[in-house]
C-alpha cells in the first residue's frame, strides 16, 4: 500500500471535496481517499495496480487543477 498528497485546486468547499473523494472512490486500486479543506487530498492505493498518475488524471479530466505536493 502506497500513500501519496496531492493538492487540488478550488476544492475549497464540502461539497467539492465530497465530489473529489466520490471521483476518486471510483479508480481501481484506490483504497482510502480524505479531503482536506486546505486543498489537499491523502489517497492510499496499491502501486502495484496504479500510478500516482493515474489518480491525477480523472481529477484533471474533469477540470480541477491538481498535482503531488
Amino acid at each position: 500500500m502506497a500513500r501519496v498528497m496531492l493538492g487540488v485546486k478550488g476544492m475549497n468547499t464540502k461539497d467539492r471535496m465530497a465530489k473529489v473523494e466520490a471521483l476518486l472512490l471510483e479508480v481501481d486500486g484506490i483504497n482510502k481517499v480524505r479531503a482536506q479543506l486546505d486543498q489537499q487530498v491523502a489517497v492510499e492505493y496499491d502501486e502495484h495496480e496504479i500510478t500516482t498518475m493515474d489518480i491525477i488524471r480523472p481529477l484533471r479530466s474533469k477540470g480541477l487543477s491538481a498535482g503531488m505536493v
